[in-house]
């Protein structure tokens, strides 16, 4: 199943995904509700509306928590000059970073002129565990969705930790969809790209990343609650900008699109204020 989150006005509804069409779903109630159990109901199907006019939301709107993974690709450790991590590297990045499928990415030019781009495969919670086995963690992904790490790397790097660079506003484009694993039984077997102004800076495969989707849900659940509708980005492989000799960053007026095999096509394009 592909489900998305859509808008019919300025109300936040629900819609099933199949080629070059969307059919909304009459269900009361978001996303978190759906992934939950419903408040109501599974959802009926309506009449479909074509795909490209559709106005998405964020897959969540509201999750408890965005989880991210650092240096979770070998060959980004490598071009980073990092160290392969023996666990996994853990930070945050906060909710009103999230933005949806064709929303613009912004940023204030007075803040930071380093802006960069992450291609990610996210994956959401989809039951609440606590200390799960990896065996568990495999029932608890509702499922995956393509996301964009946006990070701006003079306040990373100047902080010295990393939240307040990856969590303006906006920082973290989202969806276009989710996709349940039924239809992606293995997410460690993708093809990964990032595109800017068509151009590919990013091309590599999930079967790279060092920690696996079943090992990151365990190890975090090993620390806190994971609750439905919280994201875990599982990292980002090499040719990210700031590695790049010279360093690329994302400008006004850019496109940024993060493909991902099986889930499809994040696109976002660039304000600098």
């Amino acid at each position: 199943m592909k489900i998305a989150q859509f808008y019919d006005q300025n109300r936040l509804c629900l819609g099933l995904i199949e080629p070059d069409r969307l059919i909304p779903l009459d269900f009361d109630g978001d996303m978190m509700d759906f992934i939950a159990g419903g408040k109501t109901k599974r959802g009926t199907r309506m009449n479909p509306v074509p795909l490209h006019g559709v106005r998405f939301a964020p897959p969540v709107t509201h999750p408890s928590k965005i989880i991210a993974i650092g240096l979770n690709y070998k060959d980004h450790a490598d071009e980073s000059g990092g160290k392969i991590p023996e666990a996994p590297l853990v930070f945050a990045k906060f909710p009103n970073s999230l933005i949806a499928h064709e929303d613009a990415i912004t940023w204030n030019m007075d803040l930071t002129k380093k802006v960069d781009f992450e291609a990610e495969l996210a994956v959401i919670i989809g039951q609440s565990v606590y200390g799960c086995t990896e065996e568990e963690a495999k029932g608890a992904v509702y499922g995956y969705t393509c996301a964009n790490d946006v990070s701006a790397r003079d306040l990373q790097f100047g902080d010295g930790q990393w939240v307040r660079g990856k969590s303006l506003d906006t920082f973290c484009p989202l969806g276009p969809w989710i996709v349940t694993p039924d239809e992606l039984p293995n997410p460690h077997s993708l093809k990964i790209r990032c595109l800017l102004n068509d151009e590919i800076m990013q091309d590599s495969s999930t079967s790279s990343m060092i920690f696996t989707v079943p090992q990151l849900v365990s190890f975090l659940s090993g620390h806190f609650t994971l609750n439905p509708g919280d994201l875990i980005l599982t990292g980002t492989p090499s040719g990210v900008g700031v590695f790049r000799n010279p360093s690329v960053y994302m400008k006004d007026g850019d496109e940024v699109v993060v493909e991902i095999e099986g889930i499809g096509r994040l696109a976002n394009t660039c304000v600098a204020k």
